[in-house]
Formats: C-alpha cells, structure tokens, sequence
C-alpha cells in the first residue's frame, strides 16, 4: 500500500464528525444525490460545482457543524487529486501525443489493412481496446469515428456492425482499466492495489468486449439498419502529416505502463519481501507515476521525433493535451471532497452496518449503488467517486483481490444503461446519425450488457480467488 492510501484509510478511520443515527443519515444521502442530481440533470451545473454543493448540502442534513463539513470536503478534495491528478495529467499527455503523432492512425491501418469481412468487427474492437488504453472515452471516440465510418462506407459494412464493437471497445478500458480516472479514483478511496486491479481488470474485460462488441453488433446491426452519414465522414486528424511513427514502436509505447504496473503486481506476489532488492525496484518502476511518466517520455521519442515534430511542438502538444482535463481534474477532486464527507459524516459506517444486516454482498450492493448513481446523474465518473465513497469502509478488512474487485464492481456499475442525461449518449446519437429510439436500441443496450457481463464476472471471480 502507498504511503498516500494508508494515510487517506488513517482519515477515513477517524471520528465521525456528527452522532446523528441510521434514519437521518440515510436522510442526508439521499437529500446529498438528490441535490446532485437536480442540480446536473434539471439545472444543467458543471458537475464539479454540483459535487460541491452536494457536499455540503450532505453535511447540513446530517446536522455536521457546517465549518467541519468544508474541512472533510477540502481534505478529500486534496488527497485525490494528489492520488491521482498527475495520473490523470500524464495519461492526457500520452493520449494526446499518440493522436497528433499518427500514432493512433498508424495502429488502426495497421490492424486494417490485415482484417476483412466477418474479422473486421473483431479488428475494430481490437483497435479500440488498444487505443483506448490511454485515451479518456470523449477522446478516443472522435479519434475512431471517422474511421468506423470510412470502414462502414467503404467496406459496405452495416454501421453497427463496425461501430458497436469500436464503442465496446473504448467504454470498457474507460470504466474498468486504469489509468482511466474513474478506476484511478476507486482504487486510491478504497485503497485496492493498482497492479492487481489492473490485472483482474484486463482479465473481466476481454470476455466483455467479446460480448458487449463483435457478438452483439450481430443484432444491433439487425435493429438498426443505417448507412453510415456521409455529413459525419470528417478528415482524420493526420492526413496532412508527411511521417508517422511505426507500428511496433507505437505499441510498444502504449503497452509499456501496463507492462511496467503488472511486473510490480506480478512481483510482489512472487516475492513479497518489502526488504528484497528486486521487489523494492520493481516498487519504483511499477508504481503508477514512474510507468506512465515512462511512456510519456519514451514517447517523444517513439511517437514524436519520428513524426517530425521539433522540441517546440512537443512542448506546445503537452501544454494542449494538459488543457482539456481542467474540468476531469475537477470533477475528480470534488467527488473526492464528497467520498471524505460521506465517510466523515457517519455515511461509511452506516453502509458497512446495513451490508450485515441485509446480508448484502459488499461487490453486489457496490455495484447496485454505481448503478443508481449512473442512471441519476448520467455520468459514469460522478458515479464511480459517489459509489466509491459510500463503500469504502466495506474494503477495509477485504484480501487485496476482492479489495480490487470492489473498484471493478463499481466501474461495471457506473456503465449500465447510458441514455439521455449522459453527454456520451448524445455524442454517439450526432456522429452515427441515429434517433433516441435508435440509440437506445444500440448504445444503451450495449452499456447494459457490458454492466451486467462485468458485474456477473466481478462476483464469479470473487467465489474462486
């Protein structure tokens, strides 16, 4: 465990700051998500003010001194966004890079150019799991798009049949494998190991994106018969480069993070002596930051210089791929400010007591919770810190495996049944030229199938390991 997680579980263990029992505290939750809610759905506010507000709205209800209120809401706010905010901004970095590089074209061609008829939904979906290892799902959409599109139109493909597969793809990596931000969040709340949660991720997500993406496309294609939108076919965003880095370094580059946390994992279970040499430097190589700041800075060199770019440009690149993550770096913090405020409050302690009573599963009612919060507020992100924060406490005396199949339940979670109060809904509907019935019929579905696969996963693993 990282010096950060045992110091946020020493703040998750202190006093609550309000005696207030069961009923009120329940009162408050709800009156918290509800003002949440209302506030992102209703009036339309930046997720990270509604988070804030929330908060204190939480606090009020459960009659906390409202200056002790700020006090949990700031000191959670702050932990994670130390936890996870230089993730979250060297994965951004890398995405970015590996879109204006050619990078990204250059493993779609590549993949492309050796698949044909019935393999080509299973080379999309293979495309979009690999470029949306590093990639926020907003990000690698439009990077996509125009490919699934050009391959539908070209091809003669149904447009479901490629486009599914390619979604799948992209919105599993987002909800289950880190660095994403949401997983990235849940482990450091319920202090998991980021190795193992990795691992365990990568094993749940491919026989999802199996299901979710090349075996449903087959009826989604069925559902909805559309020609891909000549109006949506837009220039891909490195036609007019001269060079573009290779294959095998491109891939290399993408897999080294992943390479590099699995080795620690993988490591610290073989040996698991914190005294030994090689534990201890596979503990440094591994570690979140190191990994990716490693793949950030081989990538200038496998990604960058190859495409041309002069040290001026990669410097102007890395300052464009910081700017977009402003607002993620926000929604994060303040999700992180209502986890603190939760657990501050009493809230923690009261989910661990109705867990017993009910003789819930902890990954069962995590996954209900993420699920609730996902269809409310419509955001996968404000989900995975809410549901995060409430069943913290339930990891504290769980194995590191189950540990990490608490934050994998609650990704699956904040995935089900994506419709109109998620900007991902929209998003999708505009760029495939689909009506509400017609994304339902496909998107929404799709989300539900890769929440209830995953989840069923998350609770079969958790009977075996």
């Amino acid at each position: 465990m990282t010096r950060l997680s045992a110091e946020m579980l020493a703040a998750d263990a202190a006093e609550p700051i309000t005696s207030a029992g069961h009923a009120q505290l329940g009162i408050a939750v709800l009156a918290g998500i509800a003002v949440i809610v209302l506030l992102i759905t209703k009036f339309k506010l930046h997720a990270f003010l509604s988070l804030t507000i929330g908060s204190l709205a939480l606090g009020a209800f459960a009659g906390a001194p409202l200056d002790k209120v700020i006090t949990s809401f700031s000191t959670g706010l702050g932990s994670t966004v130390a936890g996870v905010g230089v993730l979250i901004a060297l994965g951004a970095i890398l995405g970015k890079m590996l879109a204006d590089s050619g990078g990204a074209d250059q493993i779609v061609d590549t993949i492309l150019d050796r698949a044909s008829g019935r393999s080509m939904p299973w080379a999309m979906v293979l495309i979009a799991s690999v470029i949306g290892l590093p990639l926020f799902f907003e990000v690698g959409v439009v990077l996509l798009i125009p490919v699934v599109l050009m391959v539908a139109k070209r091809g003669n493909y149904s447009l479901m049949r490629i486009g599914i597969p390619a979604l799948a793809g992209l919105s599993v990596m987002h909800g289950l494998v880190p660095p994403h931000p949401g997983p990235l969040v849940a482990i450091d709340a319920v202090g998991a190991n980021l190795g193992v949660t990795l691992a365990l991720g990568v094993l749940i997500a491919i026989p999802t994106v199996v299901i979710a993406g090349p075996l449903f496309s087959k009826y989604a294609a069925r559902w909805v018969d559309v020609p891909a939108p000549d109006r949506m076919i837009p220039q891909r965003p490195t036609e007019d480069l001269e060079k573009r880095p290779g294959f095998g370094p491109t891939l290399a580059t993408i897999l080294l993070p992943v390479v590099l946390m699995l080795a620690k994992a993988l490591v610290d279970i073989v040996i698991d002596d914190p005294e030994n040499t090689v534990q201890r430097v596979f503990d440094v190589v591994g570690s979140p930051l190191i990994a990716l700041l490693a793949a950030v800075l081989v990538g200038i060199f496998t990604l960058g210089m190859p495409a041309g770019f002069s040290r001026e440009r990669i410097s102007t690149l890395v300052e464009k791929g910081l700017a977009p993550i402003a607002g993620i770096l926000l929604i994060v913090g303040a999700g992180g400010g209502f986890k603190q405020t939760l657990i501050d409050t009493g809230v923690g302690q009261m989910i661990l007591d109705i867990s017993e009573d009910w003789s819930i599963p902890a990954l069962l009612l995590a996954w209900l919770i993420a699920v609730a919060i996902r269809l409310a507020t419509g955001s996968a992100t404000v989900a995975t810190v809410s549901a995060a924060g409430l069943v913290a406490p339930l990891a504290a005396d769980m194995s590191t495996t189950h540990a990490a199949l608490l934050v994998l339940a609650i990704g699956a979670g904040s995935l089900f049944f994506s419709h109109v109060n998620d900007a991902g809904f929209w998003l999708v509907k505009e760029y495939f030229g689909l009506n509400v019935g017609q994304t339902i019929k496909t998107w929404s579905i799709m989300e539900t199938i890769i929440s209830v696969v995953a989840g069923a996963l998350v609770l079969l693993l958790s009977l075996i390991i």
